[in-house]
């Protein structure tokens, strides 16, 4: 069961953040919440320290004082910087945060060229009342970063510890 849970949850929510910031430019903070509470529950089910724990929290916390004060200057989106911390919960403070932050960076770039380069073309101007790519084709509006969060913390969720947990015991050791 708890094995099930770490197998769905966080999949679920970063493809849910990627889908719902695409479709709506939004995140919703229901998204972070079920992150926090599910690895709040889960990790202690797992075995893990109260050390490792804290500095799972840690991780969410050093992460949020930094998107935090990128949000503040407008460098960034108040659901992308919850989504960053929340996923950050799921990682620590272990390689796997810097995976998912590199990732994180690369896919955002890539996503970023992308759409600078669809704006320009013409088929902006044909899809701007598309429901799937209005907001990749609108020019006032920002890039819908939570897809590029949601990619990168897919790569890195199979090195993240609760992942590496679940899939010792399917294995058996």
């Amino acid at each position: 069961m708890i094995e099930a849970a770490i197998f769905v949850v966080f999949p679920f929510c970063m493809a849910f953040a990627a889908v719902s910031d695409m479709m709506s430019m939004t995140i919703a903070n229901r998204v972070s919440l079920l992150l926090v509470a599910a690895f709040a529950v889960l990790a202690p089910l797992t075995g893990m320290s109260w050390a490792e724990y804290g500095l799972h929290f840690a991780a969410m916390a050093a992460v949020l004082a930094v998107t935090f004060g990128l949000f503040a200057i407008g460098g960034m989106g108040g659901g992308d910087a919850k989504l960053m911390a929340a996923t950050a919960l799921w990682m620590g403070l272990e390689p796997t945060l810097v995976v998912y932050l590199v990732m994180s960076a690369v896919f955002g770039g890539g996503l970023t060229l992308l759409i600078l380069l669809y704006r320009s073309s013409p088929f902006a101007d044909i899809t701007v009342n598309n429901v799937m790519l209005r907001h990749f084709a609108d020019r006032k509006v920002g890039i819908p970063y939570g897809i590029a969060l949601g990619l990168g913390g897919l790569t890195a969720y199979m090195q993240s510890p609760l992942m590496l947990w679940a899939l010792g015991r399917l294995s058996g050791s």
